[in-house]
């Protein structure tokens, strides 16, 4: 395997929203382009990121489309150097609004999420991850995410970018609704797992379905109290994924409780370290 073909350590801007100062999160439902604008001072600069997370020994990251403070093309290129002198890898930008099966909103948003491929492909990015919609999955609204994650697989790749999709939200909750979305796209779109966004007595069956087609993986790791992770469950979802041979990026992704971010981050980093 090449070294982007191996399994590496990576870090999602969302495990740093408090450090970026909370900006406010919006989708295609706000006029024009939006700033990332911060709800508490922060503490560090997407600018600055790079660097944090390389000291901290991650050289991967995904960066949330609302933490951009510009899409100037200016913007972009600073970025773009601060990555390349961090030595740091953009794997994704997560496009993070908008439905791709919501009945009278969709081709708004379709052409929105689409805005932000020229963005991703700015900062050197190989993907762009969008959901697949926040609607009941009927067929009526499978077909219509499909169609629509179509155009945007097409639009990617015609920026040098693949399209992914995730176990994320309403229309995606199962996996047969996930498989059966990727079969029909036919290769097209790549899936991001996410250990996080199901839960109940099935999940780890669930997960197991979906993550032979994993191609990059959120794990999410619940903390009880700060520096309290429950290992049992972030364990037997790498297991998951060892019993699969996955060979992509583990983003850590943490929100849980306590101000220290990095130090969460450390406490999974450590967990997920013998999986590489």
């Amino acid at each position: 395997m090449s070294n982007l073909e191996q399994p590496r350590l990576s870090v999602s801007t969302w495990s740093m929203h408090r450090a970026l100062g909370r900006p406010v999160i919006y989708g295609p439902e706000a006029s024009g382009p939006q700033p990332a604008t911060p709800t508490q001072p922060p503490t560090l600069t997407l600018l600055e990121l790079p660097a944090a997370i390389a000291k901290a020994g991650l050289h991967t990251l995904e960066i949330c489309h609302f933490h951009l403070p510009s899409r100037e093309p200016a913007y972009l290129h600073q970025l773009r150097g601060a990555l390349d002198a961090a030595g740091v890898e953009l794997w994704s930008l997560l496009i993070d609004g908008g439905d791709l099966a919501h009945p009278a909103d969709h081709e708004r948003d379709t052409a929105w999420a689409e805005s932000w491929l020229s963005v991703a492909a700015q900062l050197g990015a190989k993907n762009a991850r969008v959901s697949g919609g926040k609607q009941t999955p009927i067929a009526e609204t499978i077909r219509r995410s499909q169609h629509n994650m179509a155009h945007l697989a097409t639009a990617a790749q015609k920026q040098g970018l693949r399209l992914m999709t995730e176990n994320w939200q309403a229309l995606m909750s199962t996996p047969d609704v996930v498989l059966t979305v990727l079969d029909a796209l036919d290769g097209a779109v790549g899936l991001c797992a996410d250990f996080g966004n199901w839960s109940g007595p099935q999940k780890y069956d669930d997960l197991a379905q979906i993550v032979p087609r994993a191609e990059s993986c959120h794990a999410k790791c619940h903390f009880a109290a700060p520096e309290q992770p429950d290992r049992v469950d972030f364990v037997r979802c790498l297991e998951l994924t060892r019993a699969v041979n996955f060979a992509g990026p583990y983003t850590l992704i943490y929100d849980g409780p306590g101000a220290d971010e990095f130090t969460g981050l450390r406490i999974e980093r450590e967990l997920v370290l013998p999986y590489l």
